[in-house]
């Protein structure tokens, strides 16, 4: 069969391209930027890539050019948030009804529309605008089936792993929420292909819930990962209400991917449905969450997930330390007693105001910038710069006052930690930064 795939570099959509090369398909793979290629002899005959952008194909005349010979069309695009020409009212309803429409005039009968549990109440633009397709796609003459993910889980996902950071905390303050099934990655993909080789009069006009096998509350599901992840139970700090929605709204405002207004309504909203649908197309029960992380894999996810909020919190530290810094030497400390000692390391007077305020300024700059979100390459040039202006500092301080090796209070020996931290923060740095995908 040849299927035409759109989103297929999104989380989803790229398991399931691979799924359906496997399983023997024909892929007409559609994503906004076209894949680098693979080296001669690799690529499989049966992969076409297909660069468009969902935002600018609005119409079905977008599309008719490329459904000749296709069999069968998945929608696997999916944003979850807005950015530019990147809307959800282009990519989640405008795009997909201007392609299932194309496919009507085409005659290509068999169309997936991947949407989203829960999507008919409607809270939120994300949830109209997917609703708004389905509907769309379902009015049609076509063999349709509207298929609804719960929270999907992969280890390389974006919502797992923030779930998995959450789980890893030895603390859990959470609020109440609606009930989730999450669903590994794996089944739904796995129930996706199946769908497409199921009779299509079985599934047409149809809404169909891809979830796990039960509903969870939002602390059972972290309980859940945390053994997934070889850790204990943790103890529950519940939150009042109020004060999620408005952690939430203000995580938002500073830029968090994952956590907003929008997602705290659609987490008290729930994410559940009957796993009976699933269970067919899978020929078994989908797999808990306990087992979404294999055995041999638990150790590295853990440190993984530690790592999501032990860096940020190494970077607070060390934001403070360089805020604190700079506040003492701008008056906190006597400021004679600062040019006294600026004295002792050799800097004449008159150049001692321009020394202790300027690098009081250059401190207060490096505080700012470790909280700044930088790009991967900034970020390891500021922690150089730190690193080095530290190593400057150390030996100055060694070659003019080095009594202070000797201080009780250890003002040159904690340099050493904090350069081992700058060194941490710089070896886990991505090399580079990835394009912006579609995601689901």
């Amino acid at each position: 069969m040849k299927v035409l795939l759109t989103g297929a570099t999104g989380f989803i959509g790229r398991r399931l391209c691979q799924a359906l090369l496997a399983a023997g398909h024909e892929v007409v793979a559609v994503s906004r930027h076209v894949p680098r290629p693979a080296p001669p002899g690799t690529a499989p005959p049966r992969l076409h890539g297909l660069a468009l952008d969902f935002a600018q194909a609005l119409t079905p005349e977008h599309w008719l050019p490329h459904l000749q010979g296709v069999e069968a069309v998945v929608n696997a695009v999916g944003i979850f948030r807005e950015r530019g020409s990147q809307t959800f009212e282009a990519l989640h309803h405008r795009a997909p009804v201007a392609l299932f429409q194309a496919c009507a005039q085409a005659g290509v009968r068999r169309v997936i529309q991947i949407s989203a549990l829960g999507v008919q109440a409607g809270a939120t633009d994300y949830q109209r605008s997917k609703h708004a397709a389905d509907e769309a796609l379902l009015a049609l003459p076509l063999d349709a089936t509207v298929v609804q993910p719960s929270l999907v889980f992969g280890e390389e996902g974006p919502s797992a792993g923030f779930f998995l950071m959450l789980a890893s905390l030895p603390l859990l303050a959470l609020p109440r929420s609606g009930a989730l099934q999450p669903v590994h990655v794996d089944d739904a993909v796995t129930a996706l292909v199946a769908l497409l080789r199921a009779p299509a009069a079985a599934w047409s006009a149809r809404r169909v819930p891809l979830v796990g096998p039960q509903p969870l509350s939002l602390t059972e599901y972290l309980q859940a990962l945390r053994a997934a992840q070889g850790l204990p139970r943790a103890p529950v700090l519940r939150v009042p209400a109020p004060l999620a929605a408005l952690g939430a709204g203000l995580a938002g405002r500073l830029g968090s991917s994952m956590l907003d207004a929008d997602s705290w309504a659609m987490l008290q909203q729930g994410n559940a449905g009957s796993a009976e649908a699933i269970t067919a197309l899978l020929g078994r029960a989908p797999r808990p969450p306990q087992a979404f992380i294999p055995p041999e894999r638990a150790a590295g996810a853990r440190v993984q997930a530690r790592l999501g909020w032990t860096l940020p919190l190494l970077r607070l530290s060390l934001a403070l330390v360089w805020l604190i810094t700079a506040a003492v030497s701008f008056g906190l400390y006597p400021v004679q007693q600062s040019y006294e000692l600026l004295a002792r390391t050799g800097i004449p007077p008159a150049l001692q105001p321009l020394m202790l305020y300027g690098a009081a300024g250059f401190d207060l700059v490096l505080g700012i910038l470790t909280l700044w979100p930088l790009r991967p390459r900034a970020r390891r040039w500021l922690w150089a710069t730190q690193a080095g202006l530290i190593g400057f500092y150390t030996l100055l301080i060694t070659w003019r006052l080095p009594e202070f090796w000797l201080h009780p209070y250890g003002p040159l020996t904690k340099n050493l930690p904090i350069l081992a931290a700058l060194a941490l923060l710089a070896a886990l740095e991505p090399r580079e930064a990835g394009a912006p995908k579609e995601t689901r």
